[in-house]
């Protein structure tokens, strides 16, 4: 693990207490709020000094997916000086139509970034769109990897996973 202090402090900002009803519709006791940690600027600048490093060495541009990928991306690219894209859910539909804002994508080796990823699916829609448009994506950084211990969820669209954190190292700090 990179920096135990800081999986402590996105635990202990992110891991909620109380009742919540998840996607699925099942009720859990315990949510864990990502947004949180992207919200705090000191805690966010973190987790992006540690997602630096782990960043291939021949990225062009950093894609921040929507939403949380985003503010990870825009403090990315100002520490690393390469540019930042926002990638839609989808494309809009009026304007520019735009699936990507930021530069053109045709032949750019673009790093995705996001804060969590559990199944990925939200990162393998992106890298099949972007790869339409003719961009290389060969990697994801993330915040945190919630996918089980040793399994790539993205292993499918052929993209490495590089998490600064994992469940794992989550789970550990609790005790």
């Amino acid at each position: 693990m990179a920096d135990p202090q800081l999986a402590r402090d996105i635990d202990a900002l992110c891991r909620l207490s109380g009742e919540f009803t998840l996607r699925s519709g099942q009720v859990s006791h315990e949510y864990f709020d990502k947004y949180l940690f992207e919200a705090d600027p000191a805690l966010l600048a973190r987790v992006v000094a540690e997602m630096e490093p782990l960043l291939p060495t021949d990225t062009e541009l950093l894609g921040g997916l929507e939403m949380g990928g985003i503010p990870i991306a825009t403090v990315l690219s100002a520490r690393t000086g390469l540019p930042a894209l926002f990638v839609r859910k989808e494309a809009k539909t009026y304007g520019t139509c735009k699936l990507a804002e930021g530069p053109d994508v045709d032949g750019r080796r673009i790093t995705l970034v996001e804060d969590v990823i559990t199944t990925g699916g939200a990162v393998r829609d992106a890298t099949r769109a972007l790869r339409g448009y003719g961009a290389t994506v060969a990697d994801v950084v993330c915040a945190i990897d919630r996918s089980p211990a040793g399994e790539n969820p993205l292993a499918d669209v052929d993209l490495t996973v590089h998490p600064v954190l994992t469940k794992a190292e989550l789970d550990a700090v609790r005790g």
